[in-house]
């Protein structure tokens, strides 16, 4: 059954209309890529402005330095009898590491002592919590620690090794 010209031209029936109908089609699917691809590139657009007006809106990222704090070096010499203990009070003005050297103990030349940091009270250097060892005298720091501003005292003692007095020499390096 052939086609009439009405049902070709409203698109129901008849090749015509299915090539009309065709065509519409692609033409809408085109349509929409393209205003896709256009809503795209414009939220591209966007974006790249934002990030731009975000970096020009921010300042220069500036290097942060901490601050030196100066460090002061305290030198005790004592001497410890058998069984007995010496101690010396310093002051730190500002929280920072403390380090502590035994830098002479003798005779022996090799005796091993307890070197203590604490808080001094009563007469005495109670050692703090963890802030203490048992070392022979060297050059390299043997006790190590960051501490508060505050009163504070090295303690110097017989750990059960003496046989006689021993002196000493003592640094404590601090902020």
């Amino acid at each position: 059954m052939g086609t009439t010209g009405l049902d070709a031209q409203d698109g129901r029936d008849g090749r015509d209309g299915r090539d009309r109908r065709v065509g519409q089609e692609a033409q809408v699917r085109q349509e929409r890529k393209c205003g896709q691809a256009r809503l795209l590139g414009r939220l591209g657009l966007a974006l790249t402005f934002l990030i731009g007006a975000a970096a020009c809106g921010s300042s220069p990222s500036t290097p942060t330095t901490t601050p030196t704090v100066p460090r002061t070096t305290d030198t005790f010499n004592g001497t410890v009898a058998v069984g007995g203990r010496d101690f010396h009070s310093f002051t730190i003005t500002t929280t920072g590491t403390v380090d502590v050297t035994l830098t002479a103990a003798a005779p022996p030349a090799t005796i091993v002592m307890g070197v203590s940091v604490g808080i001094p009270a009563n007469g005495l250097c109670p050692a703090m919590s963890g802030a203490s060892t048992l070392t022979a005298a060297g050059g390299s720091v043997q006790l190590s620690g960051i501490l508060s501003p505050g009163l504070l005292c090295v303690d110097v003692h017989d750990v059960g090794n003496q046989s006689a007095p021993v002196s000493y020499t003592v640094t404590v390096t601090h902020p």
